[in-house]
């Protein structure tokens, strides 16, 4: 029973904290491993003992000697402790277990069948372990507990800290791109007065010096539009956002996310932009423009078509948006099992029906173009069509993967989008935006005609074929039960 392993390294603690601290506070290292492993045949040839440290991962005890494998995060090293070195080998028999971080002093050997390795005189514990390390074939391989003690995953599977180096690229070129078109990286307040930006329900908390309830911001967007008005042409934000809706595959409560925006472009530029933006960063994270998500072989290379938000909703359900109205939607959404709640207004249940039907029919990359102006608060009209928005959206996979529009910056029209919202919330829909009286101020002084765009981690997990929250590092997670 796990108690009884920790109930012995305990005592094993206890037996050699009489002679030293099991976790002291500083410790020697002359080189890391892989550097020892680089520099061998030179630091052998000196016959000059050193300082190495690391995570004892296996002990072979072969009766003269005892054999320990160690790792730090550069690689791995073998010990071996003579039973001359009486004392060492002593406490080493004694107090020492898998699992324990070591600080070790010898000189470089190799052994009869030539393996590289560090004949040790000195031993000292700098990180006692308490609970015994599962074993890299047995005891995670539960996804719930992977995600729960993602540390031990980390440590157990090579893969997993793979995953999170791909991840680091994915972000570090999309920040190394639009620096190098000329955006302007900022950080933007977490906490706001009025969430906007997007629909959604967001989290809400109390800041006691201002005796205020604040919200988690549920998207970037506002506060970068408000440094448009300040005369700054392109700017983004990478940053977490947070949104108080469910659990699924595809979603996550807190992630992070980026968003860009531009003056004096439109949407058709910022589509031109965002095609080479996610087919660098796919490249450089992946080696590869081709991926394998959901069953499907995926081409990002190729370039992405524009599909008419009307045309294809028109093929896909039957249903011509020039001319349907609300109660035709919603007898449709309840045809298809969707539910209907109070206070939806004819955008959401265009979207909940597109969600259905629509989306996940969409494969290879795309831009999905020109919905209702309904379903985009904030996105300009067309010219030729004002009950439609120069909106897209980059979908594969059947999945949205990125979001953009020209924005809309006549405050008269972005105040009646506004009132039309807060009356769905009135009547019940608890993502419709709420007015924001500081963003509307700051349009009227005069924002510039602009292009945006905001994409999430979502990509990431759609490249590597994986649900959303297993490449979070440590995912929110419900309240563990017992059986």
């Amino acid at each position: 029973m796990i108690e009884d392993l920790i109930r012995d390294r305990l005592k094993k603690l206890h037996t050699y904290e009489q002679d030293a601290s099991p976790y002291p506070a500083r410790v020697r290292r002359d080189v890391t491993l892989k550097e020892l492993r680089t520099e061998f045949q030179k630091l052998s040839r000196k016959k000059k003992n050193l300082y190495v440290v690391g995570r004892v991962w296996s002990m072979r005890d072969q009766g003269s000697i005892i054999f320990i494998d160690i790792r730090d995060a550069s690689g791995s090293m073998q010990l071996l402790i003579s039973k001359a070195e009486t004392k060492t080998f002593n406490l080493i028999k004694k107090t020492l277990d898998r699992g324990d971080f070591i600080e070790a002093y010898g000189f470089p050997v190799r052994t009869k069948r030539g393996e590289k390795s560090v004949s040790v005189k000195r031993v000292r514990i700098i990180a006692k372990s308490i609970r015994p390390l599962p074993t890299t074939w047995y005891g995670l391989e539960d996804t719930e507990v992977r995600l729960r003690e993602r540390y031990l995953d980390i440590l157990l599977h090579p893969e997993t800290r793979e995953l999170f180096a791909k991840k680091i690229r994915f972000w570090d070129t999309i920040r190394s791109f639009l620096k190098e078109e000329g955006f302007f990286e900022v950080e933007m307040p977490v906490l706001e007065s009025v969430p906007g930006g997007a629909e959604a329900e967001p989290f809400v908390t109390h800041h006691k010096a201002l005796d205020k309830d604040f919200y988690l911001r549920i998207s970037l967007e506002l506060p970068l539009k408000k440094m448009l008005v300040g005369g700054v042409e392109k700017v983004f934000e990478i940053g977490r956002i947070f949104r108080n809706e469910g659990i699924d595959q595809e979603h996550l409560q807190d992630y992070t996310q980026m968003e860009c925006y531009a003056a004096y472009w439109d949407y058709t530029a910022m589509m031109k932009f965002t095609e080479r933006l996610y087919k660098r960063t796919i490249k450089k994270t992946l080696g590869t423009l081709t991926t394998n998500t959901r069953g499907h072989k995926i081409s990002w290379g190729s370039r992405w078509s524009r599909v008419d938000y009307y045309e294809v909703f028109k093929r896909k359900t039957g249903i011509d948006l020039v001319h349907t109205t609300i109660a035709e939607l919603k007898k449709k959404a309840r045809s298809l099992g969707i539910t209907v709640a109070r206070g939806y207004g004819k955008g959401r249940i265009i979207d909940l029906i597109y969600k259905h039907s629509v989306r996940g029919t969409l494969i290879q990359p795309c831009f999905l173009i020109d919905p209702p102006v309904e379903i985009e608060p904030l996105a300009k009209r067309r010219d030729d069509d004002p009950g439609r928005v120069e909106r897209f959206q980059i979908v594969a996979a059947g999945t949205e993967l990125g979001k953009g529009f020209s924005e809309l910056n006549d405050p008269i029209d972005q105040r009646k989008r506004f009132e039309d919202q807060m009356k769905l919330r009135e009547q019940g829909d608890v993502e419709a935006q709420r007015i924001d009286e500081d963003f509307l101020k700051a349009l009227e002084y005069g924002m510039p005609p602009a292009g945006g765009f905001g994409m999430s981690e979502r990509l990431f997990a759609v490249l590597l074929d994986k649900p959303v929250r297993e490449t979070v590092i440590f995912p929110l997670m419900r309240k563990k039960t017992d059986a």
